[in-house]
């Protein structure tokens, strides 16, 4: 007990110390917050979290994760609420700090929700994200800047890896919300709450494995909302979460994050994969196919070349992605996807690795002619598991040997 109250009186400081240094108008009249949906409306939220890893007080690790999500307005209704169905992804480079390193396609989880015009959350328990839930809530008021209110939330985390916790951990708490006033066209509002939360004893075998006992933390953000458009432009995140577990040890994390939110083209239709290949086709490139591909648009360089059993780009292959970059740019709003694939050549192990290498290889160059980022642009790697012909020849072997870069839509 004793070190959980120091631990508080930590946390009461440290919310202190993390104040805004941005000058908000206030001098604007009162302000009716809430979510505004559109059925079909798209969007990609990307949050990109510095984070430092302890395990009982001891560094881990320091990582940069980027969370990747897209949310589609499916169904609304006469009282303001929607529906959305959502895709999230995290990728993570812990390296002790980020250093430009391409990310790779990460996880993925799917998820359902409706969410009232003033942001609370029905969610199935089958559904581990959002990990953040009934934040932001507003009141059913106009609200003047400096006015506070208060709702409650929770986060709820995916434990199955470290606990086999199979359903969502659910951490509540109450949060205080104050209208800070605005910025330029935004306005602007602060969201802290504090967590101390005491687990269940699980039922069963699970008794016998290790489980969190209690979860202590805290968050601070400021989050800048767009009143046309009723929702989310942008926000900054301080945080700390500390896991104590039934055999003693302590797990922390603590970091900043930043999302913003974007609307994005959709690129995967028929009109447009017709006007890309028309633009490749004029432009001379031989071995490119444009064609629907799951996450979006997909430019398919058949036959790329590499130097032998390696990564590095020929230049002839350099060239050609100079003018695929300009088709790209086209399109600022939409992540890029680039994955690589082999023939049926060495290892699976070896496939792997340079289906994964020659797909990095693309991505950084692209992000050195300045087409995305290294934030916005994922790279993975398939090795021969996706033929796009037979193996038995060298035409089909040629074209399997490929990078595909998707413009993404989803």
């Amino acid at each position: 007990m004793k070190n959980k109250i120091l631990f508080f009186v930590f946390l009461v400081l440290a919310q202190a110390l993390l104040h805004s240094q941005e000058v908000y108008d206030t001098t604007g009249g009162a302000v009716k917050f809430e979510f505004k949906y559109q059925k079909g409306d798209k969007e990609r939220i990307l949050s990109t979290v510095n984070e430092d890893v302890y395990y009982n007080m001891v560094l881990s690790h320091s990582s940069t994760i980027i969370n990747r999500v897209t949310s589609c307005v499916t169904e609304t209704f006469p009282d303001g609420s929607g529906t959305l169905e959502c895709t999230f992804m995290t990728s993570e480079n812990s390296t002790g700090s980020y250093t430009g390193k391409t990310f790779s396609w990460g996880e993925e989880y799917k998820s359902v929700f409706t969410r009232s015009a003033l942001g609370v959350y029905t969610i199935d328990e089958k559904y581990f994200m959002p990990t953040v839930r009934d934040v932001p809530v507003f009141p059913d008021k106009e609200v003047k800047p400096g006015e506070s209110w208060t709702s409650n939330g929770h986060e709820a985390h995916d434990l199955r890896h470290g606990f086999n916790i199979q359903t969502p951990y659910k951490v509540p708490f109450t949060a205080t919300y104050t209208y800070l006033g605005k910025l330029e066209n935004l306005h602007v509002f602060s969201v802290k709450y504090t967590m101390n939360f005491d687990s269940p004893s699980p039922q069963g075998s699970a008794l016998y494995n290790e489980y969190p006992v209690s979860t202590m933390g805290f968050s601070d953000e400021t989050v800048y909302w767009d009143a046309e458009k009723g929702a989310i432009d942008h926000y900054t995140e301080k945080f700390r979460i500390v896991i104590e577990t039934s055999y003693g040890n302590f797990f922390e994390f603590k970091g900043t994050a930043h999302a913003e939110v974007t609307e994005f083209e959709t690129t995967n239709t028929k009109e447009k994969i017709e006007e890309v290949q028309k633009q490749v086709d004029d432009l001379g490139l031989k071995n490119v196919t444009v064609k629907q591909g799951e996450k979006g648009l997909t430019l398919s360089i058949e036959n790329i070349k590499f130097k032998p059993d390696s990564a590095v780009l020929e230049e002839s292959e350099k060239l050609k992605l100079d003018y695929i970059a300009e088709i790209l740019k086209a399109y600022p709003n939409n992540d890029i996807l680039v994955s690589g694939h082999t023939a049926l050549a060495g290892t699976a192990k070896e496939r792997d690795r340079l289906s994964k290498e020659r797909a990095e290889s693309v991505a950084a160059y692209l992000i050195n002619l300045g087409v995305r980022n290294a934030k916005q642009i994922f790279t993975q790697g398939f090795g021969s598991t996706k033929p796009i012909a037979p193996n038995t020849s060298e035409a089909g072997k040629a074209k399997n040997r490929r990078v595909e870069i998707t413009i993404m839509d989803n």
